[in-house]
């Protein structure tokens, strides 16, 4: 199969670039880095761009079998008017340009990026893809970034939608982020703690993906959550477990507020997630609870 991935050098799309020339793919990355660790290869060819403008990078769009759409700025830093602006464009135009690139005869799979933040916070609810969407800035953005990739079905695609949860993987993400303070011995829960974290191993996640590009009946929303999430007080005990450090340092609400405003609200939401419909498609989850994942990464 011919992959394009956009956002190649980011986190999960490093992790996917790999992945899937381990596995034999031919696949072309697309990045705003101006270099790629895994380029040149046999398998693999990079090309630095904005996907979010218009470019000769979407001349390679008709050719390939497979699209995975990760390209988006990153969110985790204090939201302005300005930056929601650059998050959104990043994510939406970037999309729109795949779509307009795709050919009227091509049929290819888009497999579109978006996230659980589409539910809002939602306290002790069960969500899963029939769920609706909740009312803050990152439902919206969820929002809007999956009604765009729904286009490319007017052209013929089989559209699948990622909504990502937490992805918890060794080379970057959450955990790394996480790692420094338990290891100096002060980790511990954000806010009450009781709020529910939904999480994947990024080797779920990639395996996962790998399903949904294989599978033709597979199209529309997919949650990528273990099918254990966990409340964020049990994470952190999980976490200092594993790395044999207490995890009583508990990071108070109004302190996680003030130093990171809008997307301090965001942080400290709940998000009770479940992946029904991978589970519907038979996908087997290699680390289904959180201390197996946590001890496999660490």
């Amino acid at each position: 199969m011919k992959i394009l991935i956009t956002g190649a050098t980011g986190f999960v799309g490093g992790f996917l670039s790999e992945y899937f020339v381990n596995k034999g793919n031919s696949v072309i990355g697309i990045g705003r880095s101006q270099q790629h660790p895994l380029a040149p290869s046999d398998l693999f060819a990079y090309i630095s761009a904005d996907p979010a403008k218009p470019g000769s990078w979407q001349d390679h769009i008709p050719n390939v079998d497979a699209i995975i759409n990760l390209a988006g700025k990153n969110i985790f830093h204090y939201w302005t008017e300005s930056s929601k602006q650059v998050m959104h464009a990043s994510r939406i135009e970037t999309t729109r340009n795949l779509v307009a690139a795709i050919s009227d005869n091509q049929a290819p799979i888009l497999v579109s990026a978006s996230a659980i933040g589409y539910y809002g916070d939602r306290g002790e609810e069960r969500l899963t893809e029939i769920s609706g969407p909740g009312e803050d800035y990152l439902a919206d953005l969820s929002l809007d970034w999956e009604k765009a990739a729904q286009k490319a079905e007017k052209k013929g695609a089989r559209v699948a939608l990622l909504r990502f949860s937490i992805v918890l993987g060794r080379q970057g993400g959450a955990l790394a982020k996480m790692l420094p303070a338990f290891r100096f011995f002060a980790g511990g829960p954000l806010g009450s703690g009781r709020q529910w974290f939904s999480w994947i191993h990024i080797n779920d996640l990639a395996a996962a993906v790998e399903l949904i590009l294989e599978n033709q009946d597979m199209t529309g929303p997919f949650n990528l959550c273990a099918p254990q999430p966990v409340r964020n007080q049990d994470y952190a005990k999980a976490l200092g477990k594993v790395l044999g450090r207490p995890a009583f340092m508990r990071v108070p609400s109004f302190a996680i507020k003030t130093l990171m405003g809008e997307l301090g609200g965001v942080m400290l939401g709940s998000q009770r997630c479940f992946p029904e419909r991978l589970e519907q498609f038979q996908f087997k989850f290699q680390f289904p609870d959180i201390e197996t994942a946590l001890a496999e990464l660490i």
